[in-house]
């Protein structure tokens, strides 16, 4: 046998060598890990604590609620924007070098917020919060899952997104206690630090978008026979492109219902720590229900993961929307004279239904339109729903002030799930002659 040949067999056994390595503890767990406190970060620090400023900043700075609200929106508006961009990034290049560099700016909008007096640099710093926020968001870590695990991809996912409602459970709580200790500034900056410590160096250290670069495969399964760990990659290296995914019913049935449902959920979230002190609670009773939304989601999101393993998964999107209205009718009708038991039901019951968005976004995603291009894909869904998100708070936010009272916002929140749900049904993955095309 010529020599070259023998380099050649060496190199190839050497591969697939590496390529049969098992570590007694599956890395794709430590990518479960490490997105989940990504998530956590993301939605503690620039979503669930947001409503705690609004009474701070409105009695201190002078501003009404729907002018403050604008942040809100500018977050969720530049989590969206950014989302297409970032996913094409992750796409292209992977997530390992995006998720610090999103922590980093994110930081830095935190800073900002911290020094700012002004309503044109308090919406920068959440122009800078909500860019980097989409970089260490759904779009990279629901990229990274997908590709590290197939069989319970759904459950895999729904671990790792239950750190979005963990971000309540945690920061809520904190950051409910800081502001009263330390004022709103300082609590701002809290948050910076908080953010580039958790996130920055753990992410750098451990993060790799796919098995194939620390030589291991999806699930820690290798493929029979002796396909290599690359050629086992050949079913979920394809998919649509986002051109084709553009030309689809599905992909506009998913991004009406997530907008829609997300308007009205996350509306009636920001509105709710007001509401509730509005009505006679105290304010650290309505951040503690805030954390117990978070609560429920968290659960929620791990449930809705699994089910998606069990059923399609927009039957699974559809309880969860089918959850957040009753749990919108509920918060209607609490008032001032309300049990304690009734707010507890109210914020368990749509932090649940809450959890289902992700889990099921993202496995409609990867099961309707394949991996190759997931994260721009994503992403753009992934702007429609955060279009929905930023807008309802804000709706709510301005109601208030022309009402003072959040009645009508909340009849508004509960009548557009009679068009998500419906859209979320009517979903088909889109014909074999489209997933056979070569991309």
């Amino acid at each position: 046998m010529p020599e070259s040949e023998n380099v050649e067999l060496a190199n190839s056994d050497m591969k697939q060598s590496r390529f049969s390595k098992r570590p007694r503890v599956f890395y794709g767990y430590w990518m479960i890990a490490v997105t989940f406190l990504c998530l956590l970060m993301m939605s503690g620090a620039g979503n669930f604590v947001y409503s705690l400023f609004v009474n701070p900043l409105e009695t201190d700075l002078g501003w009404n609620r729907g002018d403050i609200m604008v942040g809100f929106t500018i977050f969720f508006l530049m989590m969206g924007a950014a989302s297409p961009i970032v996913g094409r990034i992750v796409d292209r290049h992977g997530a390992r070098k995006v998720i610090p560099a999103g922590a980093l700016v994110m930081g830095i909008g935190f800073v900002l917020l911290s020094l700012m007096n002004e309503r044109s640099l308090f919406y920068f710093g959440y122009f800078l919060v909500g860019t980097g926020a989409a970089a260490i968001g759904p779009v990279p870590t629901s990229a990274i899952v997908s590709n590290w695990f197939r069989k319970k991809r759904g459950t895999a996912i729904g671990l790792m997104s239950a750190g979005i409602g963990a971000g309540g459970v945690v920061l809520s709580p904190i950051v409910g206690r800081l502001i009263p200790e330390v004022g709103w500034r300082n609590s701002y900056l809290a948050l910076a630090v908080i953010v580039w410590v958790s996130i920055i160096p753990l992410s750098l250290l451990v993060i790799r978008t796919k098995p194939a670069e620390k030589g291991l495969y999806p699930d820690n399964l290798a493929p029979a026979g002796t396909a290599t760990a690359n050629e086992s990659l050949v079913s979920d290296s394809s998919g649509l492109t986002l051109k084709m995914a553009l030309s689809t019913s599905a992909f506009w049935l998913m991004a009406v219902a997530f907008l829609l449902s997300n308007f009205s959920n996350m509306g009636a979230v920001q509105a709710q720590v007001p509401y509730l002190n509005d009505i006679g609670f105290p304010i650290g009773t309505a951040a503690t229900a805030l954390g117990a939304v978070g609560l429920g989601s968290g659960g929620g999101k791990f449930f809705f993961g699994w089910l998606c393993d069990q059923i399609a998964p927009k039957y699974a999107c559809a309880i969860g929307l089918c959850l957040q209205l009753v749990a919108i009718i509920m918060l209607m009708s609490v008032g001032p004279a309300s049990p304690m038991a009734m707010v507890w039901l109210y914020t368990l019951m749509l932090g649940f239904g809450l959890g289902s968005w992700f889990p099921t976004m993202s496995i409609m995603v990867s099961a309707n339109f394949g991996l190759a291009y997931y994260g721009v894909i994503f992403g753009v869904v992934n702007l429609a729903q955060s279009l929905g998100t930023g807008s309802g708070p804000l709706l709510a936010g301005y109601l208030y002030d022309s009402m003072r009272t959040y009645h009508w916002a909340f009849v508004i929140f509960a009548s557009l799930y009679a068009i998500a749900l419906p859209a979320i049904l009517m979903v088909r993955r889109p014909g074999n002659h489209l997933h056979n095309r070569e991309t």
